[in-house]
């Protein structure tokens, strides 16, 4: 049984780090099309070896090494980074071959938590002004919308009465969370955008201020590693919000369709909106996701109190 789910476990990363290579290929074909131009179409047929390519020369460049950084942090922490995107696939309750976590949204929770430690290592090991400043500012910002996530995850806890997420398919057989609780739907998913560093929010990696921010000082395969664990958090994110607000479970083919359709709402978000003000950023997350989020969290548990004392 162990090694079933070691095997399954293996192909399930070899499937993520395959989608990640096509996301990036179809993130830039739309930001190509949003630009009015092509984007890639030359390696293989219509552009689709272009990732391997791009993975091939990433990973066969010269690594180069900050003379007085901070060694083995500055080493372990893409590593980590990677690790903590791919080991949160887990709490995706799989009908088949993988253990099935009855505590999958603190498992989420607590990943989630993990992977501000990496890009703070990276930022402070690389000894560099910019890549600490930029860890900083994604260390702050992650934690602010951390919050806001927690609140609608505790939310959904008291309307389907478990921490399985197996519960969400159950409870949306007739009718999608998405349609019940759209302004939540809307909150999650501009906090995930927060929570991936993607734009608007994309301050971590803030070009025209910060060089390039956290990952400034890494290059060839440490900043393949760090591109790599972005992508994968975005994928385990979109899915996610396929489980959470559009119903159904990896079972079904129309589970990856919404995938894809969400990857495709990220990806659009960053072709069509410029990058926010950090204090605007801060703002919303705190006078505006906050309140909000709150504000359900207390309906739903009056809801559930009065569902109670009608019962008794």
């Amino acid at each position: 049984m162990a090694l079933v789910m070691f095997v399954s476990y293996l192909i399930l990363i070899i499937c993520v780090l395959v989608g990640v290579a096509f996301v990036t290929l179809l993130e830039r074909k739309i930001l190509g099309y949003i630009q009015i131009r092509k984007g890639p179409n030359k390696v293989g047929f219509i552009g689709l070896l272009q990732p391997f390519a791009d993975a091939v020369k990433l990973f066969t460049k010269e690594q180069t090494v900050p003379v007085k950084s901070n060694f083995l942090p500055y080493y372990a922490s893409p590593v980590f980074s990677l690790f903590t995107a791919l080991i949160v696939w887990l709490v995706i309750p799989y009908e088949v071959g993988m253990m099935n976590l009855n505590m999958g949204v603190l498992f989420f929770l607590c990943c989630l938590s993990l992977g501000v430690y990496s890009t703070m290592s990276a930022g402070w090991a690389s000894n560099c002004k910019y890549s600490l400043l930029g860890s900083l500012r994604a260390v702050a910002q992650t934690i602010s919308y951390e919050v806001s996530l927690a609140l609608i995850l505790l939310s959904f806890i008291f309307l389907v009465g478990g921490f399985s997420l197996e519960l969400f398919n159950l409870y949306q057989e007739s009718v999608w969370f998405l349609w019940v609780t759209l302004p939540l739907a809307l909150i999650w998913f501009a906090s995930c955008l927060a929570e991936t560093n993607r734009t608007p929010f994309d301050f971590a990696e803030g070009e025209s201020e910060l060089v390039s921010g956290f990952n400034t000082e890494y290059s060839s395969g440490g900043f393949a590693l760090i591109f790599m664990a972005e992508y994968a958090s975005i994928l385990f994110m979109s899915a996610l919000f396929a489980l959470l607000f559009l119903g159904g479970g990896p079972s079904s083919p129309l589970f990856y369709a919404k995938l894809v359709g969400v990857s495709f709402a990220f990806i659009w978000v960053r072709g069509t909106l410029p990058r926010l003000r950090y204090d605007k950023l801060m703002g919303l997350a705190w006078k505006s996701f906050l309140p909000v989020s709150l504000n359900y969290l207390i309906f739903f548990m009056g809801m559930k109190m009065l569902c109670y004392c009608s019962m008794i």
